[in-house]
């Protein structure tokens, strides 16, 4: 089996196993490994059509979940929900910051995990403000700054999994390639 289909067939694993985990009833909000995912998609997939789409489909798996755990009333909240598309649109994007992570530095993948999730927050959090998703808040900067403020805990969660989550997935792409080159080398 060649090494690259070996590569996607693991990556389409990670897709369902994140999704899989985002899905999890009870699981805090915010502490999601789809962050962590686009990144170190973003920055190890070689084709950068894959990268891109691997993180996409895992959030897509997860909304399916969502929405069939509440129709069945284990949620209350919908996995299809206005805005959708402009969050799948800016989460896609998160990946191109993966494209400028080096995956050998820990430097690097420290500044990706900080930059992506307050990349989103921000621009996430703004969308909602401008387009209520049956979220209202008024047009005003109190307005903003609210929306920002009850964000808080997702953000902060987010930071955190993307950090966790970073750590598994570069950690244990580094040890794969380690015992790679150890296999390769006796």
């Amino acid at each position: 089996m060649k090494s690259s289909k070996v590569n996607i067939q693991s990556f389409l694993l990670l897709v369902i196993i994140a999704a899989a985990y985002r899905a999890i009833p009870g699981r805090p909000w915010g502490f999601a490994p789809q962050f962590a995912m686009a990144i170190f998609s973003g920055a190890v997939v070689k084709d950068k059509k894959w990268a891109l789409v691997f993180p996409v489909l895992s959030l897509l798996i997860s909304d399916v979940l969502y929405q069939l755990l509440y129709v069945a009333g284990v949620y209350e909240i919908p996995g299809f929900y206005n805005g959708m598309i402009g969050n799948y649109i800016l989460f896609g994007s998160l990946t191109i910051i993966g494209f400028f992570t080096n995956a050998a530095k820990l430097s690097s993948i420290a500044k990706t995990s900080f930059t992506a999730p307050t990349v989103f927050f921000i621009i996430s959090n703004f969308m909602v403000w401008m387009g209520n998703g049956g979220y209202h808040r008024p047009k005003t900067m109190t307005g903003l700054m609210q929306v920002y403020y009850d964000g808080l805990p997702f953000y902060a969660n987010s930071i955190l999994a993307t950090v966790v989550f970073g750590a598994l997935l570069f950690g244990a792409n580094e040890l794969i390639k380690k015992f790679a080159h150890s296999a390769a080398t006796n």
